[in-house]
């Protein structure tokens, strides 16, 4: 923090909300719970902590729980340190291996976090009362590190209450040995609120021991949304290109859409839209596009507002609708894009001349559009347009000459001026011919 430094890469829209209740969570020592609806980025925030440990840290070498070689807690180190002195050998690990992550399904099983007793160990000629029978659990191999519990609600109550001394205590007992082991670790918890009454509960004792219970939220801003498009569609390709141009203004769409899938109160709010359901779209928008420039040869392929309405069917399963809405999902989403696609019409192009557009319907001309047409026949059948410089500039396409780019800005025109009713459109299989 004295540096400046980033503690948190990656995170967007949290820098004024949840990360400063999180530095003090972390600073007072605290174990977090973080809540929110699902897709607000808990998973990703909780593996940015990492980041806080030290790069290298000693630990013996063979030791199941990552003993500190200079104050060793399991008996075996013990055992090493007495016998071996200043000879215990040491392994220096690395910050990635000192986190663990468990997803909190019903079947989790106490030895799964804190540990059990080891029949192979026994088999070995081990006694039953030998401490080093146990096979400890994800817990305990996390010590000196950070452990993240993912949906802690659905995990089963009678388990939930295993962690109680963890939180509090800071020690474990495996079954019905005399064994008090101190553990120094961080343990972050991730949650929906509706799991609270839906899945499940976290039992009122372990949620007092958490330090802090913080509330995440989606991006609050359209910045924040299109910044977290860009970011996550982005590392899901490979080496950040998905082999085909993805037009800003498009990406305003999508972002835009989102929000207003969020606010749409035929969505149940309760469930929440996720931020992957604006990544999702972004990448399917682009794939589209590839798969045009793969179909009609196209070399450099530039998505357009034709490869917008193709992936809505696959995009409806990542909504929850309200009941009332059943049968018309896909009507609420086409009504949404079409607002969407309005508002970033309005706030790009809203104030620019379109007259060298419109010249070209004044004879009753149209222009048919298709998501395998290539730019250069839909720029064929659009002609010479005066002022789309102007355009392309308004578009943050200034200084690009590609025909894709070109045809992805008239084509948005020509879907802005249906929207705006200065034009008509028949809606054809896979495109759209515009008319007056």
């Amino acid at each position: 923090m004295r540096a400046g430094d980033d503690a948190f890469p990656g995170i967007i829209g949290f820098g004024e909300t949840v990360l400063p209740h999180l530095e003090r969570a972390i600073i007072a020592g605290h174990d977090v719970i973080l809540l929110g609806e699902r897709g607000q980025g808990k998973t990703r925030l909780i593996r940015t902590l990492t980041g806080l440990l030290d790069e290298w840290t000693p630990a013996v070498t063979g030791c199941e729980i990552n003993d500190h070689p200079y104050v060793p807690v399991c008996a075996r180190c013990q055992r090493l340190a007495t016998e071996q002195g200043d000879e215990l050998p040491i392994s220096w690990r690395p910050r990635g291996d000192r986190y663990g992550e468990k997803l909190a399904t019903p079947d989790t099983s106490v030895g799964d976090l804190i540990g059990d007793i080891d029949p192979v160990k026994v088999a070995e000629g081990r006694t039953l009362g030998d401490p080093e029978t146990i096979h400890f659990g994800l817990l305990p191999r996390t010590n000196r590190g950070i452990f993240c519990l993912n949906e802690l609600p659905d995990l089963a109550e009678r388990i939930q209450v295993s962690l109680l001394n963890v939180l509090e205590e800071r020690d474990i007992g495996v079954r019905g040995y005399a064994l008090r082991l101190p553990l120094d670790l961080v343990l972050v918890a991730s949650a929906n609120p509706e799991d609270y009454t839906n899945r499940g509960r976290i039992i009122t004792p372990l949620k007092d021991r958490f330090g802090a219970e913080i509330r995440t939220h989606y991006p609050l801003s359209l910045e924040a949304e299109l910044a977290l498009i860009d970011q996550e569609s982005r590392l899901a390709w490979p080496g950040g290109d998905p082999g085909a141009t993805l037009p800003v203004h498009l990406m305003q769409v999508m972002a835009r859409f989102t929000r207003l899938v969020r606010a749409s109160p035929a969505v149940d709010s309760r469930s929440g839209v996720s931020a992957r359901f604006a990544i999702a779209a972004a990448e399917a928008v682009a794939a589209s596009a590839v798969r045009r420039g793969a179909i009609s040869g196209e070399d450099e392929p530039v998505a357009r507002v034709c490869d917008l309405a193709a992936v809505l069917s696959t995009l409806r399963g990542k909504v929850e609708f309200e009941v009332s809405e059943e049968g018309r999902e896909q009507e609420v989403l086409e009504h949404l894009l079409r607002r969407a696609t309005a508002d970033t019409f309005r706030a790009a192009l809203g104030s620019t001349d379109l007259t060298g557009v419109l010249a070209r319907f004044e004879d009753g001309g149209l222009v048919e559009t298709a998501d395998l047409m290539p730019a250069t026949e839909l720029l064929r059948r659009i002609g010479e347009v005066s002022g789309l410089a102007k355009i392309m500039e308004r578009l943050q396409m200034a200084g690009t000459e590609s025909p894709g780019q070109a045809a992805a800005a008239l084509e948005f025109a020509l879907e802005g001026l249906y929207l705006m009713r200065r034009l008509s459109k028949d809606a054809v299989d896979g495109g759209a011919i515009y008319r007056t």
